[in-house]
């Protein structure tokens, strides 16, 4: 039975080994192997019987049986018997050489499941293929192939049978005459020979020690000779390929003379087919192999044959690799090793060889050579110890080499000699500055543009970055070279040649240091000054600080340099250790906290010069100090090339000098920096500067001294001559030293004790940088026009005023040349051109007279107007530039500009803060904020804004004083809040913002009150953004209500008046904004304006009348109000008959009507009498005869809709809104459902479609326009709220939908619950009186609301809930599907908004649900879903002896909706939906069709777990039945394709497991089934199936019957979860379980879904096929 099972299973699996898809054929296999696993030797008899059975089965198949059976077999090997052993040798022997067919898959399997067997039975294997192996007849290639792959997977067992092989095979040779064939011999001979080596190199443990390689010697030379003589002439390169991949072992069988015999044929052969073939692999390997066996016998062949074979091997080295693949990698490294090989037997004559070829011109050929001696060094390194001398002297020629991939290779050369002692010896420092010299090529040089090869080095293997590993790899990790690179490599840091080499020597010195401290070393790492040719610690002090200044060049040197210096603190100084123990890691841990685009280098600078302000205290030795000051002067030179670098090494110096004390020292260094500087670099001229700027901090004396003297020496002395003047050719030198020493009195002012700048500021500081600004030439005066030294001036006095200001006796300093040099300020500042900003100039001369103001004596009122214009007109009307054409930008340095255009604006305000102070200044700005100019309005504006700032932060009000002039400067400003530039718009509501807070300020507000009313202002900003004139005028009338709100009475007819002038503004939009603050202000403080009235509206209506229409339309709307409080009725009708849609005027005239609450009280009645009048719509058919009718609007209802909207939308209509509230509710809300869908009438479509380009406000749609006008009732009911929630909802576009519609409806009875309680008795009773309505879908709009508000406890708080519940009662019988499945909705409802009132009303409310599953009136079942999903809801809360009555009824009635998957059931029947059934049903069915199914699923899945979680712990025996039926369905909807099932299978089975009482199937379904988490549903399954076979075992048979139903299912994902479930109860089920399952319809069934259309499905069902072997 079990023989016959298993081979059944079997059976129907290879039946499926023919699927299409690969994914199936191998699950089909691993199944077979799964078979295998369990029953090996009836699996493979299987396989063996189905193969003979099915002769004519495609090749590919029956490779994939023979593959699974070669898998069975290598696993399982030792569990086969000889009988079965037997079957399959023949049977593989068989499908091997079914065929004449040379190398396909399918013998390649056969002769796999022959190498299997033969592991262990290599006897039997051996018969049957040696059977098909007879002399004097070629045999099938496969026999060849298995032969020969036997001898690699059982050396040991099939070399004793390799003698007799080889002299039947000998005989065959001759007789091949196929190269295919011949290929195939000669890879057995090569298998034959490697096997033979292996069995002779482990003699030990073979099982016939006594086999020799002579036994084999005859046969394998007659092999060679047939090989070698005959077919490695052939043309073809395959074979020629195969026959060299033989000659290799073979070599070594050979006998010693026949292989010394042979070698001076071989070796050229094999050489010659290097030219034959691309591929040159095979080839490499066998010529080593050959050499290794010649060496092996010492043969003296080898040197005859030396040249050709060095030739021939070096050749193949400096060949172009074409490609990287790991065949030509492999290549190379043989080739290397023949060179290994013959180093060992040859090497002077090697060596010979190899050095001449580096003095050649080829690249490749010396790259090539190279590449050779470093394999040799590190392969070869016993050979080649005493040539170690002979070899570096030969190096010293590629050290000149130029090209980079020699330079490369080079690098290389010297790595691998430093690791076998090479540079230890004389001349080994050259290879080391070799290195070094690499490291220090420029990176920017990197990588070398192709070269003619096309070849190209990456950046991370460029000579530089080889060089740099390289280095740090000797110094890290070759130990004998510490004492080499050790001080050694200090010798590099200093010299300017090996800057880019800094990081990677510091780095490796660090390291060596490092090693040297742990080793126990002395504190002295070493003695610099001892070492003649070691930098002194000056100069590396000097050299390593400078080059941290900018500490992310050359590879982040900067931390670089800090480590060296910090490991050689002892060596720098003594005293240094302790604190640069502590000082150097703060400095690593700033740069380490920061990136190159974070850090700033003006502190980080800052930071290394109080690093050497703190070392120069530490050490306080004076001759240590100068000795390092005389070293910095030393390399200032090194540094031109790199000026930021220099100027930092300047302020180095001048902290020195400021450090020493010997004043002797001071002024010489200080008068060789004057005669040494270059002061044609304009970059040099801050250094130097800063230098004398710091010196002077603690030697003024001295540095005004040697700067005095300078200027009266020789260097500044020119000839008096008038004609010199157009002669002196060092004309412009001559004024770069003048610009450098006014720069160095700028610094020396700025840094020296300002008490002592003071008394020198005007007798030497100005007067020397005077002298040398302008020149006398015959006692004329004559200044310069060069612009940097004005710049070098205006900056110097810049810092000369900056030193005065900050002076503590500044306040009682009177500095007698303040008007001179604001004046000459001013000259330099007029003299700027306005069409460009090319120079700082204007900035820094405005920062001076920043300064300078704020000084004693104070300016004369005329000197100070004239400054603040001629700085206004330098900034305001300069020509806006667009960016460089060198791709730079002006902007920073405009904005810098203007900033200090405010500094100086904003410190003469300070000296006059008053409002008259504030309206000088914005007097002088007022031309440029009417500038017709938009960039001047913008600047001005900008520059007001920051001054009213000013002035208001430093705003103080001893009295309660008035602002006078508050509404002349709210007057100049409000209009711009329109104007054309955004920025000026958002920039004028800032002026008007803080006037309002000064206003405040001036009433007796503290500065950091906070104004609710202006601060309103600040929200208006954003809608100035946009240039929108609606928006823009808009905000300014919001604008003009705060100014009115916050306005004193004395200052509105000023800022009227002001205003009025701003009518005539040039642009029209102030204009226009004028005008709407001007009227804003009129209704808003009218009433303040008594006497003014008259001139008010004379000029308003003077201005009105010049802009068409404006003043009209008010009067209009007011004599309209007028006749309609007498005539509303004749008003009313006639607006009515005015032509849709309504234009703008007779919208305004509309809302007019609402300006008093009785007059709109009226008007709304007629409105909604007319409106209700008429029949909503009319029913018309098109021409075309068939087509659907379609209903069409009635004109007047549809007018009366719009009127409505517009008198709502007024906002003087609330008060007639809230008393007539439920009734316009009601009637517009049925409105808006009788219009769904409703056309316009064809005339006013027309218009509607000449009115699409217009852009009318409203759409003219009967359903949208009665849903505006809904939703403007609300709003001017007070139900704002309700309005909002609409909108976030999306409620109002539901509402003008078909299909949205009733959701919309639902929409506005939850927000009117939330937000409008109260109102609803009233409504609910309006609404009521339409439930009997002719139309349906007013009944259902009226149903859906009242059944939501059910959800909501608001109607139990107004006592509704018993009416409403009634009302819905009785519409259970409504002729309408919709009506009776919302009034479900509405009773379910109950469970949220009443829960408390559910267990009173239970039975009541069970009734109409169970009734609502048993309705048979609706052909979709829609009220049956509304029914489970209200039961679900209802559970938990009726009582449980009610639940009790219904629960199994329940139960069953919703089981069938489980698998709703294309059929859905009403009552006891169900049907399927078929094509073709006629075009009626399928229009009924509609097109939701497949979302209603899903909802069915979850509807009835999900109140499954709801009846279960109500019967926890009470669980009847009928019900636990029904439980244990619902799990098969569960289990396998957990992988519907509709989320929304899967997570309601996943709330059932957690609330089916407790009645299951299984801890472990709870603690599973707990940790797999959480909502949110990812199932691994294989897993899953897997777990639960082991716990139901564990502890329900008798189960097994219900459960795989139930999952048999399922293997039919349409949805592809269930189908394929089936099998799985089955797969997996049998593979936790104990076998005695197996009488449970009927097998034969099981496997039936799956045999069935192995031929499913899905391959999923295909695939799963195979996989458990494979697992019933269980049941064998």
């Amino acid at each position: 039975m079990a023989e016959s099972y298993v081979e059944k299973l079997s059976f129907t699996l290879l039946d499926a080994i023919t699927d299409k898809e690969p994914v199936v054929q191998e699950q089909v296999c691993s199944a077979l192997c799964s078979l295998g696993e369990a029953r090996p030797r009836e699996m493979l008899r299987a396989c063996n019987e189905y193969l003979r059975q099915h002769d004519k089965l495609a090749q590919p198949y029956r490779a994939l049986i023979l593959r699974a059976m070669e898998m069975v077999l290598s696993s399982h090997i030792h569990q086969l018997d000889k009988d079965t052993a037997s079957i399959l040798i023949l049977l593989a022997s068989s499908e091997m050489t079914r065929t004449k067919g040379l190398d396909c898959d399918w013998q390649r399997a056969a002769s796999s499941v022959l190498v299997a067997v033969g592991k262990r039975f290599i006897n039997q294997v051996m018969e049957e293929v040696l059977g098909r192996f007879q002399p004097g007849v070629l045999p099938h290639c496969s026999v060849l192939q298995t032969l020969a792959s036997l001898s690699v997977s059982n050396a040991f067992g099939m070399v004793p049978f390799l003698p007799s092989i080889l002299s039947t095979m000998l005989p065959m040779l001759g007789m091949a005459k196929q190269d295919a064939l011949r290929v195939v011999f000669c890879c057995a001979l090569q298998h034959f020979s490697e096997s033979t080596l292996e069995y002779l190199a482990n003699l030990d443990q073979a099982p016939d020690p006594t086999v020799r390689r002579d036994a084999f010697a005859a046969d394998i030379f007659s092999a060679y000779d047939i090989l070698f003589h005959h077919w490695l002439q052939s043309r073809d390169a395959k074979l020629r390929l195969a026959v060299v991949a033989a000659l290799g072992p073979m070599s070594h069988l050979l006998p010693s003379e026949k292989l010394e015999e042979q070698l001076p044929r071989l070796l050229p052969g094999v050489l010659s087919l290097y030219k034959k073939h691309a591929e040159t692999f095979h080839v490499s390997k066998s010529l080593g192999q050959i050499l290794e066996a010649a060496v092996s016998v010492g043969s003296r062949t080898l040197e005859v044959q030396l040249d050709a074979l060095l030739a021939t091997l070096h050749t193949q080295i400096c060949v172009p690799v074409e490609s990287s693949s790991p065949l030509v990698m492999s290549s190379q490294k043989e080739v290397l090793r023949c060179f290994t090989v013959l180093a060992c037997c040859l090497p002077d004559r090697l060596l010979a060889f190899l050095l001449p070829r580096l003095d050649t011109s080829s690249e490749r050929l010396r790259v090539g050579t190279l590449q050779i001696l470093r394999h040799l060094i590190n392969s070869a390194a016993a050979q080649m110890e005493v040539k170690k001398p002979f070899i570096l002297s030969a190096m010293r020629l590629p050290l000149l080499d130029t090209n980079n991939k020699v330079k490369r290779a080079v690098v290389q050369v010297i790595s691998a000699m430093a690791h076998h002692g090479y540079l230890e010896q004389p001349g080994g420092e050259v290879m080391i500055e070799y290195i070094v010299q690499q490291c220090a090529l420029p990176p920017e040089q990197e990588p070398e543009k192709p070269g003619p090869d096309g070849e190209d080095l990456a950046a991370a293997d460029s000579v530089r970055a080889v060089s740099v590993r390289t280095l740090y790899l000797v110094s890290t990790t070759v130990d004998r070279m510490s004492d080499v690179l050790w001080p050694y490599l200090m010798e590099f840091l200093v010299p300017v040649p090996f800057t880019e080499a800094l990081t990677p020597l510091c780095r490796s010195l660090v390291h060596l240091a490092l090693k040297r401290q742990e080793a126990g070393a002395d504190a002295f790492l070493v003695q610099l000054e001892a070492h003649a040719t070691l930098p002194s610690p000056y100069a590396v002090t000097t050299r390593l600080l400078v080059v941290s200044s900018h500490p992310y060049l050359g590879d982040r040197r900067g931390a670089a340099s800090l480590r060296l210096l910090g490991v050689m603190r002892q060596s720098i100084h003594p005293l240094l250790a302790q604190p640069w123990e502590t000082a150097i890691p703060l400095l690593l841990e700033h740069l380490e906290a920061h990136t190159e685009e974070t850090l700033s280098l003006q502190e980080w600078e800052e930071k290394l010069l109080m690093f050497l302000r703190d070392t120069l205290a530490v050490v306080s030795d004076d001759t240590w100090t100068c000795q390092l000051s005389l070293e910095m002067r030393k390399q200032l030179p090194s540094y031109n090339r790199v000026p930021q670098e220099k100027n930092f090494l300047y302020k180095c110096l001048g902290t020195a000098l400021a450090a020493a004390a010997s004043r002797e020292v001071v002024r010489k260094s200080l008068q060789e920096l004057l005669g040494a500087a270059s002061y044609q670099q304009q970059a040099e001229h801050e250094g130097l500067a800063s230098c004398f700027g710091i010196c002077a901090t603690a030697h003024l004396e001295d540095t005004l001294t040697q700067l005095e003297d300078f200027i009266r020496s020789d260097v500044l002395r020119k000839s008096s001559g008038i004609f010199s003047i157009f002669k002196d050719r060092g004309e412009q030198e001559l004024e770069k030293v003048k610009s450098a020493l006014i720069l160095c009195y700028g610094h020396v002012a700025a840094r020296a004790p300002h008490e002592l700048v003071l008394a020198k500021v005007e007798s030497e500081v100005l007067r020397n940088m005077f002298q040398c600004f302008s020149t006398k030439v015959l006692g004329i005066k004559v200044e310069t026009k060069d612009p940097a030294l004005k710049l070098c001036l205006v900056q110097s006095l810049c810092m000369v005023s900056q030193a005065i200001c900050s002076s503590v006796q500044a306040s009682s300093f009177c500095f007698s040349r303040k008007a001179e040099l604001v004046a000459q300020m001013m000259e330099f500042i007029r003299a700027e051109p306005l069409d460009s900003l090319r120079t700082p100039l204007r900035k820094k001369a405005m920062l001076a007279c920043t300064h300078l103001v704020s000084l004693e004596p104070a300016l004369e009122e005329q000197a100070r107007a004239d400054m603040i214009r001629g700085c206004l007109h330098s900034v305001m009307a300069l020509v806006p530039q667009p960016d460089r054409e060198d791709g730079g930008s002006q902007e920073p340095l405009y904005q810098d500009t203007v900033r200090a255009l405010e500094d100086l604006l904003a410190g003469l305000l300070q000296r006059d803060m008053t409002p008259r102070g504030l309206q000088i200044m914005v007097e002088h700005l007022s031309p440029w904020i009417k500038s017709p100019k938009g960039h001047e309005r913008a600047r001005a504006l900008g520059l007001s804004t920051r001054l009213l700032r000013h002035f208001r932060q430093h705003l103080h009000v001893s009295a309660l004083v008035p602002f006078h002039n508050l509404g002349l400067l709210v007057g100049l400003f409000s209009p711009r809040c329109a104007d054309l530039c955004p920025a000026t718009r958002q920039q004028a509501v800032d002026c008007v913002y803080t006037l309002l807070y000064l206003q405040l300020g001036h009433e007796g507000f503290s500065r950091d009150y906070r104004d609710d009313v202006a601060e309103r202002l600040l929200g208006l900003k954003d809608g100035l953004v946009h240039p929108d004139p609606a928006t823009l005028f808009h905000t300014c009338h919001s604008v003009a209500q705060i100014i009115a709100k916050r306005l004193p009475p004395d200052q509105l007819i000023s800022l009227l008046l002001t205003m009025f002038e701003g009518l005539g503004d040039p642009d029209k939009n102030c204009s226009r904004a004028a005008t709407v603050m001007i009227n804003c202000l009129l209704k808003e403080r009218g009433s303040a304006l008594l006497e003014k009235v008259p001139e008010i509206v004379s000029v308003l209506r003077s201005k009105l009348q010049e802009t068409q229409g404006e003043h009209i339309l008010p009067a209009a709307q007011h004599g309209l109000y007028l006749l309609a409080s007498q005539h509303c009725a004749a008003v009313v009708s006639s607006l009515l008959g005015s032509p849709l849609p309504f234009d703008s005027h007779t919208c305004a005239l509309w809302r007019a009507l609402a300006v008093q609450p009785s007059l709109t009280t009226q008007v709304l009645e007629l409105l909604l009498e007319k409106m209700s009048r008429d029949v909503p719509f009319k029913e018309s058919r098109a021409f075309l005869l068939g087509s659907s009718p379609h209903r069409v609007a009635t004109l007047l209802p549809l007018v009366a809709t719009c009127a409505l909207y517009e008198v709502l939308s007024a906002p003087a209509s609330g008060t007639a809104v809230l008393e007539l509230y439920p009734q316009l509710l009601v009637a517009l809300l049925l409105r808006v459902s009788c219009t769904v869908g409703v056309q316009l009438p064809r005339n006013l479509q027309v218009k509607e479609r000449r009115n699409t380009g217009t852009a009318p406000a409203r759409s003219l749609e009967p359903c949208s326009s009665a849903v505006d006008a809904l939703q403007a009732l609300l709003l001017r009911g007070g139900s704002q709220d309700v309005a909002q929630c609409m909108q976030l909802e999306g409620g109002w576009e539901l509402l003008r939908t078909s299909a949205g519609h009733e959701e919309g409806v639902t929409r506005l009875a939850s927000a009117m619950a939330r937000c409008a309680g109260p109102r609803l008795p009233l409504v609910v009773k309006a609404l009521v009186c339409t439930q009997n309505s002719l139309y349906e879908i007013q009944r259902v709009t009226s149903t859906a609301f009242l059944a939501e508000l059910l959800s909501s406890n608001v109607v139990n708080d107004l006592m509704l809930l018993e009416s409403l519940l009634d009302n819905l009662a009785a519409r259970q019988k409504d002729s309408s599907t919709s009506v009776r499945r919302l009034v479900l909705r509405g009773l379910a409802n109950v469970a949220s908004g009443s829960p408390d009132k559910v267990r009173a009303h239970g039975p009541q409310l069970l009734t109409a649900m169970i009734s609502g599953l048993d309705d048979r009136d609706d052909p979709h079942g829609l009220v049956a879903l509304e029914a489970m999903m209200g039961l679900a809801r209802l559970l938990d809360l009726v009582a449980p002896w009610d639940l009790r009555l219904v629960l199994l009824h329940t139960v069953i009635r919703i089981r069938p909706f489980f698998d709703s998957e294309g059929w859905h059931l009403t009552g006891t029947h169900s049907y399927r939906l078929q094509e073709g059934q006629g075009e009626e049903h399928c229009t009924v069915t509609g097109q939701h069709l497949r979302q209603e199914k899903v909802e069915f699923r979850e509807a009835s899945i999900r109140l499954f777990g709801h009846l279960n979680k109500a019967c926890h712990g009470d669980c009847e025996e009928v019900f636990l039945e029904q439980v244990v039926g619902g799990l098969v369905p569960l289990l396998l909807h957990l992988q519907d394709p509709q989320a929304p099932v899967a997570s309601a299978c996943r709330f059932a089975l957690c609330m089916c497991v407790p009645n299951l009482e299984c801890e472990e199937l709870a603690a599973t379904f707990h940790k797999h089934l959480q909502e949110g988490r990812s199932l691994h549903f294989g897993e899953f399954l897997n777990s639960t199936c082991k716990h139901l076979m564990h502890h329900f075992p008798d189960l097994l048979g219900r459960l795989v019957s139930t999952n048999l139903f399922y293997f039919k299912s349409t949805l592809e994902e269930v189908r394929a979860a089936a099998p799985m479930l089955t797969g997996f109860l049998v593979l936790h089920a104990e076998p005695e379980q197996q009488p449970q399952v009927d097998l034969e319809q099981l496997i039936a069934a799956l045999q069935l879904l192995l031929r499913d259309p899905a391959p999923g499905v295909r695939e799963k069902s195979a996989e458990t096929l494979g697992r019933l072997v269980k049941f064998a």
